[in-house]
């Protein structure tokens, strides 16, 4: 190996390390900008955080199952001993004393008298008869023809119906593919939410509404870069409104924010740069 090869080795092994050093220690001095997103304003920061655009998991008003009792073993019933059996005696029958045989009188006959005869008078009388009332039958036989048609054209409108419901249904499967199929998250588990939907969050909270402030329309821009552990490095205002009231609500807002939550998991950033609008319209319909 000459000197000429010599150098070109040590030349790329030099430059191989330095592309080593950078993909090691470069992420370290770099921020990723995020343009605000329009989240809306969390009522309760969850624990879990995600950098998906979405939040959602958790059911606060769920409560949490009982604790199921076991019933207790069953004991079997004691056998109690049974009492020794006592043969009973008949009591000894009382004597009864020979009553006296009273005297029987002869009885006497009475002679029952002859009833008169009833006459039943057997002629019969006549009744004049009461006119008949003609009271109008109903026409059943077109009664039961217009019940019948009303049937038939029920049950006609249901087959048409059921008739339309199967060729919408089988429309449908011919559309859907028979391999998908559609996972909804619950509103169960645990709860999570996106990290700038925190941070939104947390500077909302702490900028009070400068009640003298008449204008709505008033906006401040501010830039805050926070590191991974949550802690802020740094925040400024980008844009002012002009109103001084309105500017120093805001800036008292960042000052009361010195910390916010980790980044999550997944995240491979040492730092992070957020803009976020302070809008006093917004702040007044939100309450």
């Amino acid at each position: 190996m000459n000197r000429l090869q010599k150098k070109c080795l040590i030349a790329s092994m030099g430059l191989h390390a330095l592309l080593c050093l950078i993909l090691v220690v470069g992420p370290a001095f770099l921020s990723s900008r995020q343009k605000e997103l329009d989240l809306p304003i969390l009522e309760v920061i969850p624990d879990r955080l995600t950098d998906a655009p979405f939040s959602g998991g958790g059911n606060p008003n769920a409560r949490p199952p009982a604790p199921q009792l076991q019933p207790a073993p069953l004991q079997p019933p004691l056998q109690q001993p049974k009492p020794p059996k006592v043969e009973s005696k008949p009591p000894p029958e009382p004597k009864t004393a020979a009553k006296p045989e009273p005297d029987v009188a002869p009885a006497e006959i009475k002679r029952e008298k002859p009833k008169p005869e009833i006459k039943v008078d057997t002629t019969v009388v006549k009744r004049p008869n009461k006119p008949e009332k003609n009271t109008p039958k109903p026409d059943t036989d077109e009664a039961k023809a217009k019940a019948r048609a009303e049937a038939e054209a029920r049950r006609r409108t249901a087959r048409q119906l059921l008739a339309r419901i199967k060729d919408s249904s089988e429309k449908i499967n011919e559309n859907l593919s028979p391999g998908t199929t559609i996972e909804l998250r619950g509103p169960g588990g645990e709860a999570y939410a996106n990290y700038a939907q925190v941070v939104k969050t947390y500077y909302d909270q702490a900028w009070i509404d400068p009640e003298e402030v008449a204008d709505d329309d008033a906006t401040v821009e501010v830039k805050v870069v926070i590191a991974r552990d949550g802690r802020v490095i740094s925040d400024s205002m980008i844009k002012r409104s002009g109103i001084p009231a309105m500017d120093k609500s805001v800036q008292n807002a960042l000052d009361r924010v010195q910390k916010l939550p980790s980044f999550p998991e997944a995240a491979k950033e040492a730092q992070r740069t957020f803009m976020i609008n302070f809008n006093l319209k917004a702040k007044r319909l939100l309450g």
